[in-house]
């Protein structure tokens, strides 16, 4: 159980916001304190969870806190809702569709002995609240980064935490994963899932070994991009941070992510930015499109399986494990395809004797579309990646490059594999949040207007 330190510093983080509100600019301090709060308050069971209310977590408690502080402090410049009307649209929905997931799911689910009980309308009232709490970081990115100095800021703000954490992941690595424990008082997963590959891989604050592994993978990513737009002077260093920052990525033992770093670091160092949005759109259409190759049988699962097992035999019977649930829960979903089933664990399959879940939810789409169905899947992945299909299509109209801001091809890519990241687990995050809001907000403001502006300029002198 959590100790009252853990509740403390929950408790007490609206007053640090405030704090970093006063102290920072408004752009620096939504990254701040948003990113502060993700990496280094108690993660779940630590939450405060009133009655009719969501939970608040580190999740929720951190972005509402940054939209309540910038409504009073600077409410005549929040913009709710973006100027496109497809992104409009996508937001209504998110926010909305679990008022019909709850309307459709009034009937209690029977196991056996045991079951759950029908929704009521006030857990619609809960559900919305908690989607509206998610999507505020996207909406504070899309008011307040919306300039090529804010996204050079969000990733200088990610090499810098990822420095100071790194000190904390080779703790870990070298005693075992133990931080949570010792300053929180009790572990937040399953400790046997952070032994890997003869040793410990890291989990510090965050919810699982994995969230670690993927949050090492973006400042990789980020160095990368500031090393490749550095002055000389400053690229010494940022080679060796990279390089640094790497070593600890690899030590995370996750190899999706050290997979993934293979092609990211590559492509964000050597790739054109027409290369980088086109990749970015693409890995954003797999993402989107997974769930339907996977039910159609187009996923080549035994090629995947037997590629797994060449690494790892233990991988191999994790994937198979993955797949294996995947398919008894989209069974499962398409049974309520559209609205889904709703909270309570009503998408899952229970025990009919001790009521226990007998399946497990790894990727977010699953958990999506079991719990939202596909009007909710579809609003939430299309939402985020709706930036970069409009990075995509203005790549093929574009002339010269070198009018858009030199950060969106790498924020564009991390944003990118962290959605494709989402098939295998469920690493969304606030920071997936902020980059897509923050994307959004360059393409829609005036940081991509004022840069055509002088290229026109340059162009006619």
């Amino acid at each position: 159980m959590p100790n009252t330190l853990a509740y403390l510093v929950l408790a007490a983080w609206p007053l640090m916001t405030i704090v970093i509100f006063r102290r920072l600019d408004i752009g620096r301090a939504v990254i701040w304190s948003l990113l502060l709060a993700y990496l280094f308050l108690p993660p779940p069971p630590a939450v405060f969870d009133f009655p009719l209310m969501p939970p608040l977590s580190k999740e929720t408690l951190p972005s509402i806190s940054a939209f309540l502080v910038v409504l009073a402090m600077r409410g005549r410049d929040l913009q709710i809702f973006p100027r496109s009307t497809v992104a409009r649209i996508l937001m209504a929905i998110f926010v909305l569709s679990p008022l019909a997931t709850v309307l459709t799911n009034g009937e209690p689910v029977s196991y056996g002995a045991v079951g759950l009980p029908g929704l009521r309308l006030i857990e619609a009232a809960a559900l919305m609240v908690n989607q509206a709490m998610l999507l505020m970081p996207f909406v504070l990115a899309r008011s307040f980064l919306t300039g090529e100095d804010d996204h050079r800021d969000l990733l200088i703000a990610l090499v810098a935490t990822g420095l100071v954490y790194s000190v904390l992941m080779l703790i870990e690595v070298r005693l075992s994963p133990q931080l949570n424990i010792w300053i929180y008082g009790y572990f937040q997963h399953v400790f046997d899932q952070m032994v890997r590959f003869g040793g410990f891989r890291p989990i510090v604050f965050l919810y699982h070994g994995l969230w670690v592994a993927f949050f090492a993978l973006m400042v990789v990513a980020a160095a990368a991009a500031l090393f490749r737009e550095s002055a000389s002077k400053n690229k010494g260093y940022l080679m060796v941070g990279t390089a640094y920052l790497w070593a600890v990525l690899v030590l995370c033992k996750s190899v999706a992510s050290i997979a993934y770093s293979l092609v990211l670091v590559p492509l964000i160092l050597f790739g054109s930015k027409m290369l980088q949005f086109r990749v970015a759109a693409l890995l954003a259409f797999l993402a989107i499109a997974y769930p339907v190759l996977k039910g159609n049988g187009l996923i080549p699962t035994d090629f995947l399986l037997s590629q797994a097992a060449s690494i790892d035999p233990d991988r191999a019977a994790s994937l198979e494990f993955r797949f294996h649930n995947e398919d008894i829960l989209m069974d499962r979903a398409y049974e309520k395809p559209v609205f889904g089933w709703g909270s309570w664990g009503r998408n899952h399959i229970l025990d009919p004797v001790s009521g226990q879940i007998l399946t497990v939810t790894d990727g977010r789409w699953v958990i999506t579309i079991g719990v939202f169905g596909w009007v909710g899947f579809f609003a939430e992945f299309a939402l985020l990646a709706w930036p970069l299909y409009i990075l995509a299509a203005r790549s093929f109209n574009l002339r010269d490059p070198r009018v858009l801001s030199p950060w969106l091809g790498p924020l564009s890519l991390i944003l990118a594999f962290n959605l494709f990241d989402l098939l295998p687990n469920a690493t969304i995050t606030t920071l997936t949040w902020l980059m897509s809001g923050a994307l959004l907000g360059y393409l829609e403001g005036e940081g991509l207007r004022s840069r055509c502006r002088k290229a026109a300029l340059q162009s006619v002198m």
